[in-house]
């Protein structure tokens, strides 16, 4: 599979995205938030970062990049893209996804290891998990608190919750509405998740569950190819 990964100014985990991708055996290359995605490409990373610095709201003003176009065109086509952290709050400010990222209970940044616990198969970031299995993944951010879109039920894909997989306050990182990690569009082509599983694909590291999110992502079957 060949992946492209965009870069906005403040992009800070682009460089951990093209290689996670690699190391799974797959091509990642970058492409400027300021261009068009170029045909041929089979799937799309948002990674995470502080896109135009987020001094007016996390992804307020990446949305309006000309390679979103793009994104959101290759999602109506079926093209699998997932949204990481701050690429996360982009796809919910470009309508991709439904909901809004708000700052975390506390107004505090929390960077730290999470368990994850998969929600649903039935989306690109997890189609080879399975119900119930716990992930460890650690997430760094300010604004990671999911608030759902008024009237409109989420389709959760990834919850916080703790090592019985149980989905307690404790282990909600954020105050995110219902522990609510990573969500998918209606079609499951398109995830958006807070945690970082691009940081968790190596035995150097100390941990490899990111490879499960990843490994599913990079296999996706997608309905249209450009």
């Amino acid at each position: 599979m060949r992946v492209a990964i965009v870069r906005f100014p403040g992009s800070n985990c682009d460089q951990d995205a093209f290689h996670a991708v690699r190391k799974l055996g797959h091509e990642s290359e970058y492409v400027w938030h300021a261009e068009s995605i170029p045909a041929g490409f089979d799937a799309v990373i948002l990674p995470g970062g502080f896109s135009f610095g987020d001094y007016l709201r996390c992804g307020a003003v990446a949305r309006f990049s000309p390679a979103m176009e793009s994104v959101q065109q290759m999602a109506r086509e079926g093209t699998p893209v997932l949204g990481i952290c701050n690429g996360f709050q982009v796809l919910c400010e470009c309508g991709l996804l439904p909901g809004a990222l708000v700052r975390n209970v506390g107004l505090r940044f929390v960077c730290r290891d999470v368990l994850l616990r998969v929600e649903t198969t039935d989306a690109v970031a997890s189609s080879g998990a399975r119900v119930g299995q716990v992930l460890r993944i650690p997430v760094a951010h300010g604004e990671g608190c999911y608030v759902p879109a008024e009237g409109e039920a989420p389709r959760v894909v990834f919850r916080y919750c703790n090592a019985a997989g149980e989905t307690t306050p404790e282990s909600n990182p954020n105050g995110s509405h219902d522990n609510i990690a990573g969500i998918s569009n209606r079609e499951g082509n398109v995830v958006g998740m807070m945690p970082h599983p691009e940081r968790a694909v190596s035995e150097l590291l100390g941990y490899q569950d990111g490879r499960v999110v990843l490994k599913s992502f990079l296999t996706a079957r997608h309905a249209a190819r450009r």
